[in-house]
C-alpha cells in the first residue's frame, strides 16, 4: 500500500465520480482538499452525464471527461466499445493516481480496473471485498455496520490519508456573473425587488419515493404567499412541466408565484438559488447546490437512505419515521410514502418562515441526535436500527 508520501508527488490526479450531480457536489469539498494539500495539482473529474455540469461551476476542477459507466444504475451505455476506448482516453492522460469516490452501496472494483488496465499507478477507494492489486491505497468499508457517515464526510475520510489538506470552508461554487446577470434580468421581468423574500421550490426528484405529492407543495406554496407575502419560483426540468404548472396554478396570487420548468441552464439555476432566502425541495441536486453555496434550505427527506442531507448549511429536515427506513428504492416498497405523506404542509410553511427569520438552525450535517420536524425518532437510533 501506497503512503502519503507517494500521492503528495501525484500531480496529475483523476477523480472518478460516475452517478448524480449532487453525489459530484457532495464530492467536491474531497476533491478541493486534494488540490489544497499540493496547489498546483491537476485534477480531471471523470463523471456522469448527469454530474459533468457541476465540473464547470467549481474552480479546483480543470478538466472533466463524460462517462456512463455500465456498472452504475441510470447509465445506458450496453456497448462494451465505449469502455474500450474510455481505457484508451485514460492511458492518454497519463495520470498519476486516481481517486475512486462512491456511496457504501456501490463497488469501487469496475472503476479500480478501469484505472488500473489505463495504468494510473496510485488508485485509492473505499472497498468492501480485498482488491489485491487494483487498488494501491484501500480503505476498508465500514457503512453501513458500523455507522453511516454523511456523504462529504465519507469522501473527506478517503482523501485525508492521501495528502489532501481539508480546508475551514469545504465546498463553494463558482457562479459565472453571466448567469447571475441573466437571473437578474427574469427576476426583474417579474418586478421582484431587492427587499422581497425570494423562495424557490423544486418539486421534482428523480426517484419516486423522493417526491413530496405535487398538491401538498402547492398548499405550502399558497400558505407560505399568504403568511409571508413573499415571491415563489417554482422550478424543474423540462419534463417536469406538468408539476411546475400544476403548483402555480393552485395559488390564488399568481402575480406572487410563477414556473421556470427547463428555462435555466445549470449556471442560470445555481445563480437562482443563490439569489434566494430559502430553498424548499426533495432530497436531490438542489439541496446540495443550495448547500456549496449557502442558501438555507427545508428538505423533505424521503427515508430512502441517511447520509445525503443538507451540509454545512442552516437547514430544516422533514420526514415521518416509518418501519421501513432507509429501504434504498426508487419506488416506495410499502406503497405508502408515508415517510412524506407523514409531514403536513404546514409544517413546510412553519420550516421555511423559521429559515426566513433567521432562526439559529442546524449548520453541520443532518441533525443526528435531535428531534426534527415531523420526526420522533433521533437519527444516531434509526442508525443503529438500519444496521
Amino acid at each position: 500500500m501506497s503512503g502519503a508520501g507517494d500521492w503528495l508527488s501525484a500531480r496529475n490526479v483523476l477523480c472518478i465520480r460516475l452517478d448524480n450531480l449532487g453525489d459530484v457536489l457532495m464530492t467536491v469539498p474531497a476533491m478541493r482538499a486534494l488540490r489544497h494539500g499540493r496547489p498546483d495539482r491537476r485534477i480531471t473529474l471523470l463523471a456522469s452525464s448527469s454530474g459533468i455540469g457541476a465540473a464547470s461551476l467549481v474552480p479546483e476542477i480543470d478538466a472533466a471527461i463524460r462517462y456512463d459507466a455500465p456498472w452504475m444504475k441510470a447509465s445506458t451505455n450496453d456497448a462494451y466499445v465505449h469502455d474500450l476506448e474510455m481505457r484508451e482516453t485514460l492511458a492518454e492522460g497519463r495520470f498519476d493516481a486516481a481517486v475512486i469516490f462512491t456511496v457504501y452501496s456501490q463497488s469501487a472494483l469496475p472503476a479500480a480496473l478501469l484505472a488500473y488496465l489505463a495504468g494510473i499507478p496510485l488508485r485509492a477507494a473505499h472497498c468492501r471485498e480485498n482488491p489485491y492489486r487494483l487498488l494501491t491505497h484501500w480503505i476498508r468499508e465500514t457503512e453501513p455496520a458500523q455507522w453511516v457517515r454523511h456523504e462529504v464526510e465519507r469522501q473527506l475520510d478517503l482523501v485525508m490519508p492521501l495528502g489532501a489538506a481539508r480546508l475551514s470552508s469545504p465546498s463553494q461554487l463558482q457562479i459565472p456573473a453571466a448567469a447571475r446577470a441573466s437571473v437578474e434580468r427574469r427576476l426583474d421581468a417579474h418586478g421582484v425587488r431587492p427587499d422581497e423574500h425570494l423562495v424557490v421550490v423544486h418539486p421534482g426528484a428523480s426517484a419516486a419515493s423522493r417526491r413530496y405529492p405535487v398538491g401538498r407543495f402547492a398548499s405550502a406554496v399558497e400558505q407560505l404567499v399568504d403568511r409571508r407575502n413573499c415571491r415563489v419560483v417554482v422550478t424543474g426540468s423540462a419534463a417536469e412541466g406538468d408539476i411546475v404548472d400544476a403548483i402555480c396554478e393552485h395559488v390564488s396570487q399568481p402575480a406572487r408565484v410563477w414556473g421556470w420548468a427547463g428555462k435555466l441552464a445549470l449556471p442560470e439555476f445555481a445563480a437562482l438559488i443563490e439569489r434566494a432566502d430559502v430553498l424548499i425541495s426533495n432530497n436531490t441536486g438542489p439541496v446540495h447546490i443550495a448547500s456549496s453555496l449557502g442558501t438555507p434550505v427545508v428538505d423533505l427527506y424521503a427515508l430512502t437512505n441517511p447520509q445525503h442531507g443538507p451540509w454545512n448549511v442552516p437547514h430544516r429536515t422533514l420526514f415521518h419515521d416509518v418501519p421501513c427506513r432507509f429501504c434504498y428504492r426508487s419506488v416506495c416498497p410499502e406503497g405508502h410514502h408515508r415517510c412524506l405523506l407523514g409531514v403536513p404542509p404546514e409544517d413546510v410553511v412553519a420550516a421555511a418562515s423559521e429559515l426566513l427569520d433567521g432562526t439559529p438552525s442546524v449548520t453541520g450535517p443532518p441533525p443526528l441526535n435531535s428531534v426534527v420536524a415531523g420526526s420522533v425518532v433521533g437519527w444516531h437510533h434509526m442508525r443503529r436500527e438500519a444496521a
